[in-house]
């Protein structure tokens, strides 16, 4: 990065914040801060990552797919998008058997331990609580004959 005023780390830890803010759910700061990243540095696609990342913890799956998904056609190799898209995939009610094979590509190939416990999480959550069944109290489909 050129800019005088911010360097690599302080990048991170302003990155850092944004994803802090999304899980304390400030929104506004959230975008603020990845905001300022993009200005600070435009070539990183940490700052759409963020942004992509606030949509899915807002379960705006459709905006944090296409997000992912244009990341990774500029950077192909971006596993932290990769996962996310994953994630988001696999909560959709539409594309959730290609979320989880890229999740779980994801968990068998990649070198990062982290992401590899993410994506298998990810599938756990959802064979667990996804792909449940109904419970006592929700009416169970009628059987067809």
């Amino acid at each position: 990065m050129s800019n005088k005023f911010v360097d690599k780390e302080q990048f991170f830890l302003l990155i850092e914040a944004g994803f802090i803010a999304v899980n304390q759910a400030d929104e506004d700061s959230a975008l603020k801060i990845f905001n300022a990243c993009k200005i600070l540095n435009p070539t990183s696609s940490l700052s759409e990552i963020g942004i992509g990342y606030l949509h899915f913890h807002k379960l705006e799956l459709g905006k944090a797919i296409e997000i992912f998904t244009k990341v990774l056609e500029r950077d192909p190799k971006s596993e932290m998008a990769k996962t996310l898209l994953g994630m988001s995939l696999s909560l959709s009610p539409t594309k959730g058997a290609e979320g989880e094979k890229m999740l779980t590509d994801i968990a068998k190939d990649s070198d990062d331990p982290q992401i590899r416990n993410v994506a298998s999480t990810t599938i756990d959550f959802v064979d667990t609580f996804v792909k449940k069944s109904a419970s006592p109290l929700e009416p169970k489909k009628p059987k067809q004959k």
